[in-house]
C-alpha cells in the first residue's frame, strides 16, 4: 500500500532524528521533512550542544563557529552512507546526493537530499 507524501516525509523525520541521536549525540528540538520533485529538504532546529554554544559565543567567535561547521560536517559526512540509506529504503528511490549545512547562530541545520528520480506517493 502506498504511502501519502505527508507519511513519508513524517518516517524521514522519524530517520533523520534517529541518526542525529544514535550517530552524533543529541537529537533536534524540532524536525521538518519537505518532498519536492526529486528532492527532500529537512530542516532541524535547535541542534548545538551547549559546549556548541558556548564555542560560538566565545570571544573568538569566528574561529569558533567554524571549527563547528567542519567538526558537524566531517561527523555527517562518515555517517552519510547510514543517512542516504534510511531515505532511500523510506522513499524506494536512491538518493545520488546530500548536501547540508549549519547555522551557529540559530541552531539550525538543513539537509538537502537529491534522488535519482521523484518518488511514488498517493
Amino acid at each position: 500500500m502506498k504511502k501519502t507524501r505527508g507519511e513519508l516525509e513524517a518516517e524521514i523525520c522519524n530517520a533523520v532524528i534517529k541518526f542525529e541521536k544514535e550517530y552524533m549525540g543529541r537529537g533536534p528540538l524540532e524536525t521538518k521533512a519537505y518532498i519536492i520533485d526529486d528532492m527532500v529538504l529537512v530542516r532541524l532546529k535547535n541542534v548545538l550542544t551547549q559546549a556548541e554554544l558556548k564555542l560560538s559565543e566565545s570571544a573568538d567567535r569566528k574561529n569558533g563557529r567554524e571549527l563547528i561547521k567542519r567538526l558537524r560536517i566531517s561527523l555527517l559526512e562518515q555517517g552519510r552512507p547510514l543517512l542516504e540509506a534510511a531515505v532511500q529504503d523510506i522513499l524506494n528511490v536512491p538518493v545520488k546526493s546530500l548536501h547540508t549545512d549549519i547555522s551557529t547562530v540559530t541552531g539550525e541545520r538543513i539537509i538537502l537530499f537529491t534522488l535519482s528520480s521523484p518518488p511514488v506517493y498517493k
